[in-house]
Parts: C-alpha cells; sequence; structure tokens
C-alpha cells in the first residue's frame, strides 16, 4: 500500500496538491468582493454581507440592501463561466465544465426568483472595474430607496 494520496475514483482532484489548491478558494471576503465593499461604504451605504435575499432560498447573495431588495453578486470568471476569461481545465474537464454548467444555470435561477420576488440583481464578473460596480450599485440603491420613500417601490413587493 502506497503512502501517497491517491484520489478516489470520480473524485474532482487529480492530485492532493491541486485538492488543497481548491479548498483554499475562498468563496466570500474575495478582494474584489472586499473592494466593492469598501466603496460602497465610503459612500454611505450599509448592507448585509454574504446574506440570503430570500428565506426560503439557500442561496446567499455576496451584498444584500433588504429595505431596497437590491441584491449584489460578484462572480468568479473560472466559477461562473464568464465568456471573456473561462478557460476549461485539461484535468477532469468533463466534471469541471458540468460543474461551471451547473453554476451558470443556478446563477440564472437565482435571479429569476430573486426578480419574481421584486428583487433588482447586480451581477458583476471579479475583473470588472470596482469603481464601475460601486457606481452602478449606489445609483440602484438611490433609486430604488428614493422609490421606495415616494411610495411607489411596496416593502412588501
Amino acid at each position: 500500500m502506497s503512502d501517497e494520496w491517491q484520489p478516489p475514483a470520480g473524485s474532482w482532484a487529480s492530485s492532493a496538491a491541486r485538492r488543497r489548491n481548491m479548498q483554499a478558494i475562498r468563496s466570500r471576503d474575495t478582494k474584489p468582493e472586499r473592494t466593492l465593499r469598501q466603496m460602497l461604504h465610503a459612500q454611505g451605504l450599509r448592507y448585509r454581507v454574504a446574506a440570503k435575499p430570500l428565506p426560503g432560498l439557500r442561496r446567499t447573495a455576496d451584498i444584500v440592501f433588504r429595505p431596497t431588495k437590491v441584491a449584489v453578486f460578484v462572480d468568479g470568471c473560472y466559477w461562473h463561466g464568464c465568456p471573456e476569461h473561462y478557460i476549461a481545465p485539461r484535468t477532469n474537464s468533463g466534471y469541471w465544465s458540468e460543474k461551471v454548467a451547473g453554476n451558470m444555470a443556478r446563477d440564472r435561477d437565482t435571479d429569476r426568483r430573486l426578480a419574481e420576488a421584486g428583487w433588482t440583481v447586480l451581477r458583476f464578473w471579479e475583473h470588472e472595474s470596482a469603481e464601475q460596480c460601486a457606481s452602478t450599485v449606489l445609483s440602484v440603491v438611490l433609486e430604488r430607496r428614493n422609490r421606495l420613500l415616494e411610495g411607489k417601490l411596496r416593502s412588501d413587493e
């Protein structure tokens, strides 16, 4: 019997090193998320981090503005299939292609469910300018806040 780690049959990891590398990837508080949050906070916006916009939905948004019903997602190019930057892996490509396709389908389903519940969904790629993203979020949140104050956006919508 060998002391060297062997991936189980059908495993997503092709080696022990790859497994360690993939497990170290953050699912929240990534640099693009932190940068965007800092810019939004500097603009005076307050929000929830890694929160569930809908109580019955087992999915979290990166940044949530509950009163105005705005959910912000900062999607990683690899994990969410960025058309500009996604490159299919050379090892275990079937597994990873299926995984990314599933993530993309879940993203679309999340967008649809939130929209049906009256939420505005903003999605950005990790490579997009944080300044541009912050500007977009700020304008959407302020516009929805104004509509809410004017009574045009029901809080239960």
